[in-house]
């Protein structure tokens, strides 16, 4: 036998939807990360886009400069700091896009959010990502990859271990300011700190909690990859007056 048709007496939900308001959220984009690196750096204005690192020559071991209360019959030594002839230079590169929006989209759409300036808080977030991302992995002045053989430690387990972490702060000891991990990377070293009953304590830093390890936090951030179940811990000392790793950037450029 055929079904009855509902009989309803009032206006259904589904219809009164019709005429309703909804309150819409602005695009979500889920590969916005808090960048802490560029957050923790200290960052210098390069006026020119050029950046020269002068250095000092080494001193041959043996070789004597400054004598410490020397004898009256002793001649003293004539000195003078030699600095390096071809110093390093870093210059800035520019991260580029470019936006499309037709105007026939961004003039008939554009309530309650304002097409183009989404597009543009979007594309802004990306420019970001990718900045924090070269400055991690870049070939010629990104972190991995100036990292000097002599503060190079392997891990002893396969986990990251207090003893590992307590090797690097022995090999970066002038003032070291912060470790730079990916979150799995950090978990996994809270994890092997909580199994020796050596809980890590945190620190509250720029609004939210860290993890520290002597007093160092431990910095999230997924531009330092995985790869195999393998990753890089940086430990690193920052600005100019402690010899540290800077961000260079251009003053007066708008945005």
């Amino acid at each position: 036998m055929p079904e009855k048709a509902e009989v309803r007496h009032t206006l259904s939900e589904q219809q009164a939807r019709q005429l309703a308001n909804v309150t819409k959220t602005v695009p979500m984009m889920e590969g916005i990360t808090p960048r802490w690196l560029v957050t923790f750096l200290s960052w210098v204005p390069v006026e020119a886009g050029t950046y020269r690192v002068n250095k000092v020559k080494v001193t041959r071991p043996g070789t004597r400069t400054i004598e410490c209360s020397p004898d009256e019959e002793i001649d003293l030594p004539e000195i003078y700091v030699d600095y390096e002839e071809k110093p390093r230079e870093y210059t800035l590169n520019a991260v580029t896009t470019v936006l499309d929006v037709q105007t026939r989209i961004s003039d008939l759409y554009r309530s309650p959010h304002d097409q183009i300036r989404e597009q543009l808080r979007l594309m802004i977030e990306k420019v970001k990502e990718r900045q924090e991302n070269e400055l991690v992995n870049n070939t010629e002045y990104g972190l991995i990859n100036n990292v000097a053989p002599e503060f190079k430690v392997k891990a002893r387990k396969g986990a990251p271990t207090p003893d590992d972490l307590d090797e690097l702060i022995a090999r970066v000891w002038k003032e070291p300011c912060f470790f730079l991990a990916n979150p799995r990377a950090i978990a996994a070293f809270g994890r092997e700190c909580t199994r020796r009953g050596v809980p890590p304590p945190t620190v509250n830093l720029f609004g939210s909690q860290f993890l520290t390890w002597r007093g160092i936090p431990l910095v999230p951030s997924d531009k330092l990859a995985v790869k195999g179940e393998k990753t890089n811990i940086l430990l690193l000392r920052t600005g100019e007056k402690k010899q540290g790793v800077i961000g260079l950037f251009q003053p007066g450029l708008p945005g």
